[in-house]
């Protein structure tokens, strides 16, 4: 486990997008936030209080989460001198990127001689085994999206929370950096070794019989060509029973490659729904989830609307409408007895 409090790191980051693990841990773990560091060139904030490395200790903090991502994952040298100066006054410092902080020779001599630690979130696990596709009991729901950073995390916990407000046993299965430092638990599914992608998720949705429901963090996209591998072996080691949809309307091109144009909502689902039956036959849509925090609530919720009558499913932004009319579709209930959960 992480220590907490935490410092959440946004550097010199000016893309949005790059700050989501920092973002995440702002939104699902603010009680345990005492503040974000950024430089002046950043123009991003999460209206948390701005402090140094000394103010972050002095108000508590324990840990420097390095919350940004970029393609490639690699510390530059900006990072590495903060996360410098974040040992030298007192902090652990944790890290979700590809490259690892411990390899880092200068932190790993200055975390030594403080006598605190490095967090390399995207270790995956020992002992994985390549995913077998056997036919395994429980109830597991998988978000998938049209493109990378579409809300994949935000309508999973979403979704965890519904369902355990309708009195359901229902788990939050990280399988992202930002995901496991909001739950403490997980599996970096992009650090994984491609053969053992399908393994790694089994291992972490293993045979439940309680009728509770594993709901699992998405990554990626099949139509993303720089990570559709990991989205395909995420379907595959799922086994999901449910398949909810994310996108965020208005994209212009796939994150990182200008030019190419994310998939209309009605191919991604099919291609989706097509990958998961290899492994599981009877997969079943239930639901679109639609990041829509650019738009007019107005227009958002029309917009939902429309996607709901043109592809026959329950369309929602978690965050602005909540997900209940997707979960109606999970839930056993007297008015609905033909749900997924009971087929």
């Amino acid at each position: 486990m992480i220590p907490a409090p935490f410092l959440l790191y946004l550097g010199h980051s000016v893309d949005p997008l790059a700050i989501k693990t920092s973002r995440g841990v702002a939104m699902f773990r603010r009680e345990d936030c005492v503040g974000e560091f950024r430089h002046d060139d950043c123009p991003l904030t999460l209206d948390l209080p701005r402090l140094g490395m000394a103010e972050a200790v002095a108000a508590g903090a324990r840990t420097l989460v390095l919350g940004i991502a970029g393609a490639g994952g690699k510390l530059g040298a900006d990072l590495v001198a903060d996360a410098a100066a974040a040992l030298d006054a007192g902090l652990n410092v944790a890290s979700g990127l590809h490259q690892r902080l411990r390899d880092e020779p200068r932190l790993a001599a200055l975390a030594l001689q403080r006598n605190l630690r490095l967090f390399d979130v995207r270790d995956p696990p020992s002992g994985l085994a390549v995913g077998k596709g056997f036919e395994r009991p429980g109830n597991r729901l998988l978000t998938v999206g049209t493109d990378c950073s579409v809300g994949k995390m935000v309508t999973t916990i979403a979704l965890t929370r519904a369902l355990r407000e309708r009195g359901l046993a229902a788990d939050f299965r990280a399988t992202g950096q930002t995901g496991v430092m909001i739950a403490g638990e997980g599996v970096a599914v992009d650090a994984v070794i491609a053969d053992f992608i399908s393994g790694a998720i089994e291992q972490l949705t293993p045979a439940r019989t309680d009728g509770g429901w594993d709901v699992i963090e998405g990554q990626g996209s099949l139509f993303h060509p720089s990570f559709a591998g990991v989205s395909l072996g995420l379907l595959h080691g799922a086994q999901p029973k449910a398949i909810v949809l994310c996108d965020e309307p208005g994209r212009p091109h796939m994150r990182g490659i200008p030019g190419r144009r994310l998939p209309d909502l009605a191919t991604c689902l099919e291609a989706n729904l097509a990958a998961a039956q290899l492994t599981s036959p009877d997969v079943q849509a239930v639901g679109i989830c639609l990041n829509t925090s650019g738009m007019a609530p107005n227009v958002g919720r029309n917009l939902c609307a429309s996607t709901a009558d043109a592809l026959g499913l329950p369309c929602t932004d978690p965050v602005a409408f909540g997900v209940d009319a997707i979960v109606d579709q999970l839930c056993p209930s007297p008015s609905s007895r033909s749900t997924i959960a009971s087929r």
